[in-house]
């Protein structure tokens, strides 16, 4: 199907060290491309240098290069391919994409090839950080006993990724203990430009560029690398070398102009742009910052506020390369032969930016202006990222709060309740009270701000200043310091604020993600009891970039988002309604009272210790490491053989069942005959509701299917953890407990099995179908699949034995998604639905397929019960019907690699 590359003749090269280094020259493609964002840039690029017209079509190279500010999102849509230059996962999300791949290379097997050529065909790392636990906190062995009770909890999960480690090729496993997937991305994974070896000797370059199995993938554009989030099976596509669609972007022009001023943190800066940004409102944009106060921020800076994009709402948040990001990567130790390459060919291409260049500047879609003298020191929450509050007004916004009525900014305590309290003992033997605004748990997490030295080394700084002036912290909040990296600890330890840091309660607890995905681990059982008797408002300070209710600890209803010098000032203050203006934090040796101004470092004091103390040699050190892992990791015993032996015991990991009836030769394809509609569902159904998420109901399919082998229920964990088990996330699939079907009488995840009249859960109608021959089929309405791509969404339904959708409408990437998994999607005509035509969902279907060759947005013929009706076949490509005739993406690889 592939074809020659049309562009092939643009194709350029220089010498250097007696190699010669290949790219394309895109500004000779078109005068255009001088107006293209810097972002879109890219795109193009990938579109030039993979154009097959196959995967990669020469029209999306001149849809890409035809780039306009007049392109509006819902009016003039583009939907183009992209080939990103590699994946990076996390171990929740990447557990299932290394089963996907453990099981091809069982599938190869069987069929007489050679099971070790299934490896990634794009780069992939997978960084093992949503595991550990705050378990044990303010004591020296808190980080021992949680890494032990991490291994101890999750030692399944972790052989089976060392296997991989040792079994794939072009995949690279960071064991755990060593950082935060997205802040090891920078420090160490991101190539900026890639150089890879061809046929003939030399070597081609191209932008680095990034697909991630975690939302805040996002953080490696403030290094100029151009990645976002996206689902498993978009990864796992990318994995094997597939291209991924996207609709051509509006870009935002971000301008910053002027300097942060001497007591604003790069946390506040962040804060400002989230809630400017989601005001304004760029769900699905690029945002591309530019202006000269670009060039007075850090790489540190760009990455925190490129991580919180998904909380401002944007696809990204890029910053282009300027010589700042090459003088990061000579201060994260890359090497000055690799930076000197990648300096000539961003010049040769025309994307190695000078903020202070007006001539510079592309074309954008919209532009906005922010002056960074205008930030101020700031946090957000009590329940969302972007409800920005500044500290001089952050103890009367807290009151406020509490008497609102419940919403994001309200809690509805009764005027009666306000000065609630409650009193407890203390394993000091003292009695303390606690009320509304009381901290319990103040944490600093998360890539967001560990990435960043100058609010790291400000924290460390700060803690030094309040232990000399005698300030201390109450023994019953749970304080806690987890690194994104070693190398964060290295220079906290260089510089000699540690001690300090821990006299306060901030022991390192941990290497990963931890507060700020909810692994807060437990509360002193003292303090549940009194937040919960006196009906409490208690609250979580974090370094994170979410603190949506629930997600931080169940026991804390409000949670703030804030830099690491302000969790351990609110920390020390103990509660959060305090004015910092006029009140103190304490008192001194002398009786003398210590204000928030008294102990906070300046920028310049700050600067001068991380230019001291954060040096090249740091990160080589923690770097040249980073496979090896912890004792634990190390005695951890696996296979040396390239095919994963299934343990029928497991029930973290099981062998999906894929491509169990897969054979060498294409399936005859045939019409999908007396099927069955498993649910009828109405509009703006969200992957949400198909995948399965958060904790295992104790009376649900799957926890009977747990229980059968002997769990009981403190060990179901959560479907997140049980990902690599589809036999568990096949019974998870559509059991949302606000699920709308309307073949049932309730709500929930249950439906009608039509020829018993029984209502049966979701999961045990499906099998009894499957008992009795009964292909289904899913009745849809409007934007079926919205929300955040997910894989289980799609594979979920496939292993339920869902052969097609008939639906109104489909999210884009879902659609994609049922494509890649063998489901047929089809769609209602124009103005007809399921309710316009009288299905009732007890109807027996029959989908026709044509004989001859399927062909993109042909009109299929569907009949329900001697009724028939017309729908669009929803194959938008050749690649998809592709797919499709393959039943899904990975069986057409592994026929692929067969052949």
């Amino acid at each position: 199907f592939a074809g020659a590359n049309p562009f092939a003749h643009f194709e350029e090269s220089f010498s250097q060290d007696g190699h010669i280094y290949k790219y394309f020259d895109l500004p000779s493609i078109d005068k255009k491309y001088g107006n293209l964002p810097f972002s879109v840039r890219v795109l193009l690029e990938s579109a030039v240098r993979n154009c097959d017209n196959f995967h990669v079509l020469e029209k999306d190279v001149q849809s890409i290069l035809s780039w306009t500010p007049d392109l509006k999102q819902g009016t003039n849509d583009v939907e183009v391919s992209f080939k990103p230059a590699r994946v990076i996962l996390q171990d929740f999300t990447g557990v299932p994409a290394v089963v996907d791949f453990a099981a091809m290379r069982d599938a190869v097997r069987e069929l007489g090839g050679n099971p070790e050529k299934i490896n990634p065909i794009c780069p992939a790392d997978l960084v093992i950080d949503h595991s550990v636990q705050v378990d044990f906190a303010r004591t020296p062995d808190a980080l021992g006993k949680n890494q032990s009770l991490e291994f101890e909890r999750n030692k399944e999960r972790f052989t089976f990724l060392k296997w991989g480690a040792k079994a794939f090729d072009n995949m690279l496993i960071v064991p755990p203990g060593s950082g935060i997937v997205h802040q090891v991305n920078l420090e160490y994974l991101a190539r900026v430009v890639f150089e890879t070896d061809t046929a003939d000797g030399s070597k081609i370059l191209y932008p680095d560029s990034v697909v991630g199995t975690d939302s805040h993938t996002t953080m490696i554009n403030g290094l100029g690398v151009l990645g976002w989030g996206v689902g498993g099976i978009e990864a796992e596509a990318v994995m094997l070398g597939q291209s991924i669609s996207m609709l051509l972007p509006e870009v935002i022009g971000y301008k910053l102009e002027g300097k942060l001023g001497p007591l604003a943190t790069s946390t506040d800066l962040v804060l400002t742009i989230t809630k400017h940004l989601r005001q304004l409102g760029v769900v699905g944009k690029f945002v591309e910052f530019y202006g000269p106060g670009v060039a007075e921020l850090s790489i540190a800076d760009r990455a925190t506020i490129s991580n919180m994009c998904p909380e401002y709402g944007a696809t990204v948040g890029y910053f282009p390369i300027d010589e700042n990001t090459l003088s990061y990567m000579r201060q994260t130790n890359r090497s000055e032969k690799k930076i000197d390459i990648i300096r000539q060919y961003l010049q040769a291409t025309r994307q190695l930016r000078d903020y202070a260049s007006e001539e510079q500047d592309p074309c954008f879609t919209e532009t906005i202006t922010l002056d960074l003298s205008t930030v101020v020191t700031s946090v957000s929450g009590p329940k969302r990222p972007h409800d920005r509050v500044s500290v001089s007004r952050m103890f009367e916004d807290f009151k406020s709060c509490l008497s609102s009525p419940v919403g994001f900014k309200g809690f509805a305590i009764k005027p009666e309740a306000l000065s609630a309290r409650g009193e407890f003992q203390w394993d000091d033997g003292k009695s303390y009270k606690i009320g509304h605004g009381s901290v319990v748990i103040a944490a600093i997490t998360s890539c967001t701000n560990t990435s960043n030295p100058s609010v790291m080394l400000g924290a460390g700084l700060l803690a030094k200043n309040a232990v000399e002036k005698g300030l201390t912290i109450l023994p019953y909040i749970k304080t806690s310091l987890s690194p994104g990296s070693g190398v964060v600890t290295y220079y906290l330890r260089e510089s000699g604020v540690i001690p300090y840091l821990e006299q306060l309660g901030f022991d390192i607890v941990g290497y990963g993600c931890m507060t700020c995905i909810g692994n807060s681990g437990p509360l002193d059982e003292n303090v549940v009891n009194t937040i919960e008797k006196s009906g409490l408002v208690c609250c979580g300070v974090l370094s994170g970039n979410r603190n949506f209710e629930g997600r931080i600890h169940p026991n804390t209803r409000a949670n703030y988002l804030a830099s690491p010098l302000l969790v351990i000032a609110y920390a020390i203050a103990g509660r959060v309604d305090i004015d910092f203006e006029t009140e103190p934090l304490g008192l001194d040796s002398e009786g003398k009272k210590v204000f928030l101004r008294d102990i906070w470092p300046s920028r310049s004091e700050i600067q001068e210790v991380e230019h001291k103390h954060v040096i090249p040699a740091m990160f080589q050190e923690v770097y040249s490491k980073i496979q090896q892992g912890s004792q634990d990791w190390q005695t951890l015993q696996v296979s040396d053989g390239k095919l994963y032996p299934w343990s029928e015991c497991s029930t973290y990991i099981k062998r999906p069942p894929f491509f169990e009836t897969m054979t060498r030769e294409l399936p005859k394809l045939g019409s999908i005959e007396r099927a069955r509609c498993l649910l009828l569902l109405g509009d703006s159904v969200t992957t949400d509701h198909i995948s399965p998420a958060g904790s295992i109901a104790r009376k649900s399919p799957a926890a009977r299917y747990l229980a059968e082998r002997g769990l009981t229920p403190r060990d179901f964990n959560s479907y997140g953890s049980r990902r690599g088990n589809d036999a568990v996330m096949a019974r998870g699939t559509f059991a949302n407990i606000r699920l709308v079907n309307k073949l049932a009488t309730k709500t929930g995840a249950i439906t009608l099995h039509v020829p018993s009249g029984e209502e049966l859960d979701i999961f045990d109608a499906a099998e009894r179908y499957r008992s009795e021959g009964t292909p289904l089929v899913l009745v849809v309405g409007k934007d079926y699949g919205s929300g955040s791509s997910r894989d289980w969404a799609a594979k979920g339904p496939f292993l339920l034995g869902i052969k097609a959708v008939i639906a109104e409408s489909y999210e884009r990437i879902h659609r994609s998604n049922l494509v890649g998994m063998g489901i047929l999607p089809l769609q209602f005509l124009p103005g007809q639905s399921a309710e316009t035509l009288n299905l009732s969902g007890r109807e027996v279907f029959n989908i026709a397929l044509p004989e001859g060759k399927l062909k993109p947005g042909q009109s299929i013929q569907v009949e329900a019960d001697g009724r028939l009706f017309d729908t669009t076949l929803r194959f938008d490509t050749e690649v998809d019907i592709t797919y499709y005739q393959n039943g899904g993406i990975l069986n057409y690889m592994i026929r692929k690699m067969l052949d």
